[in-house]
């Protein structure tokens, strides 16, 4: 039977990130027709009771990595397992990284990973470009993607040396060029180069561990990085998003920037929000190395809470998860060397149901604010707000009905994602997603996926999204330095001589 493209969602509670009132929503070929209380609809429309439950926007997960190859594994969530658990959990978008390999161009890597996600996904999908060298070739394929392939985001690492990571100079010239184009640049804030002696003063000394990992790249390294990459930023007037802030010295770094009106954004992830890395110290090698990721997950067991109350009171702007997926036996890649272990973590189909119980369930946030952290914020960062992020006539329908009263066990053993242990085992959460519906289909509901792969399509952004440039624009009107006006100097002119 063909799924209805005509949906009414009767009675819940409609949560966008300004207010909540108890609506009804009418779905009709894939968008949001009408929003209001008993809504008259034609004969023949799916009817959902959504009564004492909330009807939220679709969840945006701003940075996953499916099937990327990193460190000689690929990981295991392709973009039909990744999408099919983002349902799942309530996430009807994601954003994923086209990282080009050595000598391989933009707009390839571009073109490679649409034809392996468009094919595949089971929700929408757009994608972040990263910038892993710099050249004047380089810096045009940068222009020609924002201008025609609607790619606003552009990543550059300070970290993986050798690999990815750019000197100073290179990121003051790929940040000059994001705000020269519209786009936002998005940043991996760790000191590459004290990563490296770090690892190698820690294997010296016979720390071959999952443990090193963390010993190595302490809070400090991210914290050094995050204020040198807000300071490049400024330095261009360039609107600055800092991915994935796992430390309480880089959360505190962002908060202090946005307070001091540095146009930057934090994004913690659901692994820094939801546990502590004292997990790396545990006895079991193959349990210690499933939570090795970059940057680590800190060992001080407050640092969630610290980062959640950062999150809830806008310090810090969204939430991602870095899903990036490898199972045990590619992680005993590094089984004697720490720095060999592939760096990656779960986190796509259970970000929102960690963020509901470690934020709105213990009271550090509402309902209002976890659409805002969830959703909206992405939307508008990365300019395709109001088509998702908010529940509203003439939005895409992606839509979730979510339980905040219903409690699930996150494992391994029930979750949808293809790897064979999940960090968060064991964690009951309340907040599930009862019924998810993207592109006004219903993909997911009460344990069941309805999904085929190519259901999602790729989502076009534009340049120079309002939310982040408004400022920026005002700023470049308003502080550019202008010479002194003075007579010339008509005094003497000291002579050098060859001594001096």
């Amino acid at each position: 039977m063909a799924e209805p493209s005509r949906i009414l969602i009767k009675g819940g509670k409609v949560v966008n990130e300004d207010c909540s009132v108890i609506s009804d929503v009418y779905i009709e070929n894939g968008k949001i027709a009408q929003v209001g209380p008993n809504l008259q609809v034609p004969a023949g429309v799916r009817v959902i009771d959504a009564t004492g439950r909330l009807v939220i926007p679709g969840g945006i997960d701003p940075h996953t990595h499916m099937e990327l190859t990193l460190m000689g594994a690929k990981s295991v969530d392709d973009f039909h397992i990744g999408t099919r658990a983002a349902v799942a959990g309530g996430t009807t978008m994601i954003l994923d990284f086209a990282i080009p390999t050595k000598g391989q161009s933009l707009l390839e890597a571009y073109d490679v990973w649409r034809s392996r996600a468009d094919p595949k996904v089971c929700c929408d999908y757009s994608l972040h470009v990263a910038v892993t060298s710099w050249s004047d070739e380089l810096k045009k394929e940068m222009a020609i993607l924002a201008k025609e392939k609607g790619v606003n985001s552009f990543k550059m690492f300070m970290a993986y040396k050798g690999l990815y990571m750019l000197r100073d100079p290179d990121l003051h010239r790929a940040f000059a060029q994001c705000k020269e184009i519209g786009a936002i640049a998005q940043v991996h804030a760790e000191n590459g180069d004290l990563i490296e002696e770090g690892a190698k003063k820690m294997l010296s000394m016979g720390i071959t561990g999952p443990e090193g990992h963390e010993l190595c790249r302490p809070e400090e390294v991210e914290a050094e990085a995050t204020q040198r990459a807000i300071t490049i930023a400024n330095a261009v007037n360039c609107p600055l998003y800092v991915v994935h802030v796992m430390s309480k010295a880089a959360a505190k770094v962002v908060s202090n920037a946005r307070r001091e009106g540095r146009v930057v954004f934090g994004e913690p992830i659901a692994a820094g929000l939801g546990i502590d890395g004292t997990h790396y110290w545990d006895k079991d090698w193959a349990h210690a190395a499933g939570y090795v990721m970059g940057p680590p997950i800190r060992p001080d067991p407050s640092t969630p809470g610290y980062l959640m109350d950062l999150l809830a009171n806008d310090d810090l702007s969204l939430a991602g998860t870095d899903n990036c997926t490898f199972n045990v036996c590619q992680k005993a890649l590094g089984k004697d060397d720490f720095s060999k272990i592939p760096n990656g973590v779960n986190g796509v189909e259970d970000r929102m149901s960690v963020i509901w119980e470690k934020g709105v369930h213990s009271g550090k946030m509402d309902e209002n604010r976890f659409v805002t952290v969830t959703s909206t914020n992405a939307a508008k960062i990365f300019n395709f707000y109001p088509q998702k992020g908010r529940i509203a006539k003439n939005s895409d329908a992606d839509v979730v009905i979510w339980d905040p009263k219903r409690t699930r066990k996150i494992s391994a053993k029930t979750h949808h994602q293809a790897l064979d242990y999940n960090i968060f085992e064991g964690m009951e959460c309340h907040g599930v997603a009862v019924v998810t519906i993207s592109r006004g289909k219903v993909v997911y509901e009460e344990g069941k996926l309805n999904v085929s792969p190519g259901h999602g399509k790729f989502i076009h952004r534009e340049p120079f999204s309002e939310y982040v440039y408004k400022r920026i624009k005002q700023r470049e009107q308003v502080r550019k330095p202008a010479a002194v006006v003075r007579k010339p100097y008509e005094g003497k002119v000291a002579s050098l001589t060859k001594d001096d």
